[in-house]
């Protein structure tokens, strides 16, 4: 099973403390030099550890209590294999990862680690962490080896959270590799009505976020969307035979750039980061913690 936390027994304080920003999310002064890529939009290197990561890129960073160093939420990203691109398990690495955990700190009285882990489905510290994050999943392949681990995991409490990829061909590929894990179970497409969109934030509608650069240059238009074939975002949810969601698909959506470029442009950051990014990110954390 899942390594149980003591903070996830006292979660309930972290809700009540979510619950007083509910409709008025209330974020960190806009800072546009905070947030950035390198000068030439990539990243060239990897650190082996979290720890590694000298250069938070603005990020503040906050002490935990030595006491109970073991005993926080870690964002944990999944290093992927993909059939086309090496890296895109990389994407929104690393400003991604570390401004939703500050958020989390920030806004929540969920003691959070402010060193976002990345690791492989075969790592044995899976089963110390109870949620997992992927992305751009378009081109994702699960190795043999990396199968029985993810469904020994999710089935034993873990709870998956897949972000950022677009368009049927996409969601075609995933749903096949998923069906490798789960040859038995269908996903299902959660209706806006479902309390995963309620649960802290109340969200009136599935929230659709574009990539910053779709998003300035369809700025006024109201599309949202990044593909013709991705104009609706799904969420989709594979459960297990007691009906807790185990993995959440958001598709057609980019939740992981509202947490990455929040501070490069301040429309954007308004628009998609503090209205949709952050509540749905807070609601799927605390739905997974609680369920």
């Amino acid at each position: 099973m899942i390594r149980k936390r003591r903070w996830l027994f006292a979660f309930v304080a972290a809700v009540l403390a979510c619950a007083a920003f509910a409709g008025r999310l209330v974020l960190a002064q806009f800072d546009s030099d905070s947030y950035r890529r390198g000068p030439d939009g990539l990243i060239h290197s990897v650190p082996e550890r979290p720890t590694d990561l000298a250069d938070r890129h603005g990020t503040p960073e906050w002490e935990v209590d030595p006491n109970f160093k073991n005993d926080n939420f870690t964002f944990v990203r999944i290093h992927y294999h993909s059939w086309r691109y090496s890296d895109s398990w990389l994407t929104d690495f690393p400003d991604s990862d570390l401004n939703f955990s500050f958020r989390l700190q920030q806004m929540t009285s969920l003691k959070v680690n402010p060193h976002p882990i990345r690791i492989k489905l075969t790592d044995d510290a899976l089963f110390d962490y109870p949620f997992i994050y992927m992305l751009e999943v378009g081109t994702l392949t699960f190795t043999e080896e990396e199968i029985p681990p993810l469904r020994k995991y999710l089935l034993n409490g873990g709870f998956l959270m897949v972000d950022d990829f677009w368009g049927v061909r996409a969601w075609e590929n995933f749903e096949r590799e998923l069906k490798r894990v789960f040859p038995d179970r269908e996903t299902e497409d959660l209706d806006i009505s479902h309390p995963i969109f309620h649960c802290v934030f109340d969200l009136k509608e599935k929230p659709q976020i574009p990539g910053i650069d779709e998003a300035l240059k369809y700025k006024g238009t109201g599309r949202t969307w990044e593909r013709e074939d991705a104009k609706e975002p799904h969420y989709r949810a594979l459960k297990d035979d007691k009906g807790r969601i185990m993995v959440l698909v958001c598709q057609n959506t980019d939740l992981g750039d509202g947490w990455e470029r929040e501070g490069e442009d301040e429309w954007y950051f308004h628009e998609f980061s503090e209205k949709k990014g952050y509540p749905m990110g807070i609601n799927i954390i605390f739905y997974a913690m609680t369920h």
